[in-house]
This record gives structure tokens, C-alpha cells and sequence, in this order.
């Protein structure tokens, strides 16, 4: 189901001066976010959603509803950057046939990259100060924490973890991702906009998001398209920080020497490069990762680039991509089939595409990790470790509670 609120879009973007810190320009209904190290997009208001059919096709469906959307609007744009004009913030669930995906188009969009700001409005009222940035109530927080467990105890997680080594040993597969849950009740409703400023102080390096409640902080970008050029962040292969300067480099050394987490991430780059490489003319792979330290966890990162042979929207490259098997598993197929069998819940959103896409094409949309479904006074955590060969059931719960901890801290005031 699709809905317009607004029909034909009346789109206007206007340069406007540097208006600090965008997540306290957020007023405290619906809001949308894409931030990093300050800069990036955030919205409110709705001037047309799309709840995204389920389907192997849910991806082309979005598009085309996108093209046909805006291909109406009238737009006066003088800022013509990515991001300017109209733009949806979508999030795409994990598994094709689940319900869940959707797109927004809020009514206004206020962004900041690389020394502009711009401000968008759709509606003839564009004008009315109650659209534009200013004065608004401070968020709040949702003080004590209650924790209980999700889907499954943390021994029976572990339990699935040691089923999943055993099917890789016994030669199914390669490699696979299992994600678990936490459950969070709050003692006030949960303000999003004061997760989105703890996630986005202290973890700039990451892209904070938010999309109708779907909050978090994921370090992977799936794919950022501007123009004809693309680029991709690729993660796999993960420690815990270490508990001072010396047991942190050492710790960071150990995974980069790591054979069980090199070919984890080998697996993963291979996806990508797999996905990549039918849609472009030329795509650069390293040879080798670098170490992405953030302040929870340490990961093997390969940042891909390349450059598009035809014109593709950033949609299309998603579609390529996803799942990846950073996320998924190898093969992945089978990856698939061990997840739907051993973790024993819904994904949802996580680990699924999050991000937003212009009238151009162009957009950035990550993967959904560090994250929650946040309702009301409650929230739905998500984590996840990749499982391989020699895998210790024991060592995968300290990862998954180690990732756990962004969105604690983003609850925790």
C-alpha cells in the first residue's frame, strides 16, 4: 500500500545557514535521521509512504513507486547536491518475503555535507514557520532500564551456535550469521531523538539512523551512490576493545593475524565484489583490510569502490547486494536456511538495508546493525556474530553483548 499525502509533490529546496546540531532541530514526532560525524540528513513530517510489497521484486517495486512519485512533482531545487530535493528514508527487512519494508517521504528534510546546508519542504505551505528548524522541546530521557531476554536465553543461543559449528565442520557450509535479541522496557516512553544524539556523539564514525522508530548506529555501509560512482564499506571479523591501551593493540593485532576471522572476511568481500561486478565498468578491491576501531568493538574493513556502466539507482545496487555475506552467510542459500532454522525469531529490519534515496538515484543505505525497534516505553535490541568452523559458543556471546552495548548506551542516561 502507497500513500501520497501530498499530490503532486510541491518541492522546495533553499540554502540556508549552518544549523548545528541537526538531531536538536528534530521536533519529538516521527523523526528521521541520517548522521555522520555531524553531517547527513534528518526529517518529520510525511508527505507519502509506501509500505513495500514482500517479495524477490520488493526492491524494483520501491524504485519504480519512487520514479513515479517524484516523475509528478513539481521541484524547484538550488541546491542540486545528493540529498537535495526529495528525498525517502526507507528501511527493507532482512528476509524478502517478510512484511515490514517501507518508505517515507517526510515534509521537510534539513541536511549539512561538506560546509552547505540546505533545507526541504514539500506542500504549498512550504513557507509556514512551523515547518522550518527552530526552537523545540528537549528530549527527554526514558530513565530506568528493565532488560529481560528475547527470543532465546543466552544458553540456548549458544546452543545454536555450537548446532551451526557443527554443520559447517560437517561440510553444509562455510559460514553464517546468527543474530539474537534483547528486550528493554523503559520507565517513560522512549524518546528517539535522544538516542539518535547519545548514538551520534559517540559513535561518529558510524551512521546513526532512524526510520519510523528503527534506531541505531551501524558502522557498514552497504552502498553510497553519487552519480555513477559508488562505494561500499565491507565488515567481518570482530573483537571486543581491549581493557587498556596495550591489551587493545594486541587484541586488534590478534584479529588482524586472526585465520578464522581473515577468511570471515575474505567471505564477505567476495559477496560483495560477486554483486558488484555485473554493474560496473570498473570496481577497485584491497587486497588486504584495515583495522575500523570504534568504541565498543574492533573489525576487519575493506572499503570498495567503483564506477556504474549504466544508470542505476542506488536501489538497484541494493538489490544486487543484499543479502551480503557479512550478514548472511556463505553460501547463501544455505546460510538462509541454517538461520530460519536455528535463531528462532523474526529479524524485522535488522541486518536488512537502511538508508534514503533522492529523485536522482543517488543515496547512502547501510546495513541495519547496532540497532532497535523502539514502541512506545519499549525496545527490541539486535546483535550478531558470524559463526565459522572454530567457533566458541562462549567467545560469540561475549561479541553479541559487546555489540549489545551501543544501543544500552543509547537507552542508559
Amino acid at each position: 500500500m502507497s500513500v501520497a499525502l501530498i499530490r503532486p509533490l510541491v518541492v522546495r529546496t533553499v540554502p540556508v545557514g549552518d544549523p548545528g546540531d541537526l538531531v536538536s532541530c528534530l521536533p519529538d514526532t516521527a523523526p528521521y535521521a541520517w548522521i555522520r560525524h555531524g553531517e547527513g540528513l534528518v526529517g518529520w513530517g510525511e508527505a507519502a509512504r509506501a509500505a513495500v510489497p514482500p517479495g524477490p521484486d520488493r526492491f524494483r517495486w520501491a524504485r519504480d513507486w519512487m520514479s513515479a512519485l517524484f516523475a509528478d512533482a513539481r521541484i524547484d531545487d538550488d541546491v542540486e547536491a545528493p540529498g537535495s530535493g526529495p528525498v525517502a528514508f526507507g528501511s527493507f527487512t532482512f528476509e524478502a518475503d517478510a512484511p515490514g519494508s517501507r518508505l517515507v517521504v517526510p515534509r521537510v528534510v534539513l541536511a549539512r555535507r561538506g560546509g552547505r546546508a540546505w533545507l526541504t519542504t514539500i506542500g504549498e505551505d512550504d513557507h509556514d514557520a512551523g515547518h522550518r528548524p527552530g526552537l523545540r522541546t528537549p528530549p527527554t530521557p526514558p530513565g530506568r532500564i528493565r532488560y529481560g531476554d528475547g527470543s532465546l536465553t543466552a544458553p540456548e543461543w549458544q546452543h545454536a551456535v555450537a548446532q551451526a559449528v557443527r554443520q559447517i565442520n560437517d561440510g553444509r557450509l562455510d559460514k553464517v550469521v546468527l543474530a539474537r535479541d534483547l528486550n528493554a522496557v523503559a520507565e517513560n516512553d522512549i524518546d528517539v531523538r535522544f538516542l539518535l544524539s547519545r548514538l551520534s556523539a559517540r559513535y561518529p564514525e558510524c551512521y546513526t539512523f532512524s526510520v519510523d522508530g528503527f534506531t541505531g548506529a551501524t558502522p557498514e555501509l552497504l552502498v553510497r551512490h553519487r552519480g555513477n560512482a559508488i562505494e561500499s564499506l565491507v565488515l567481518a571479523g570482530t573483537t571486543p576493545r581491549g581493557e587498556d591501551e596495550a591489551d587493545d593493540l594486541a587484541r586488534g593485532a590478534a584479529l588482524y593475524a586472526s585465520s578464522k576471522d581473515r577468511y570471515e572476511h575474505v567471505c564477505a568481500v567476495s559477496s560483495v565484489r560477486e554483486a558488484l561486478a555485473p554493474l560496473c565498468s570498473a570496481l577497485n578491491v584491497p587486497d588486504e583490510p584495515e583495522l575500523l576501531v570504534l568504541p565498543n568493538v574492533q573489525h576487519l574493513a575493506s572499503r570498495v569502490t567503483g564506477r556504474l556502466s549504466d544508470g542505476a539507482s542506488v536501489l538497484d545496487v541494493v538489490a544486487a547486494m543484499h543479502p551480503t555475506a557479512a550478514v548472511g552467510g556463505t553460501p547463501t542459500g544455505t546460510a538462509l536456511e541454517v538461520i530460519r532454522e536455528l535463531e528462532g525469531m523474526d529479524r524485522a529490519g535488522y541486518a536488512g538495508p537502511v538508508g534514503w534515496i533522492d529523485a536522482r538515484g543517488d543515496g547512502e543505505w547501510g546495513i541495519a546493525l547496532r540497532c532497535g525497534q523502539i514502541t512506545g516505553n519499549r525496545a527490541r535490541l539486535f546483535a550478531g556474530c558470524g559463526i565459522m568452523g572454530d567457533s566458541d559458543p562462549v567467545a560469540e556471546l561475549a561479541e553479541a553483548q559487546a555489540k549489545f552495548r551501543v544501543m544500552r548506551y543509547a537507552l542508559e542516561s
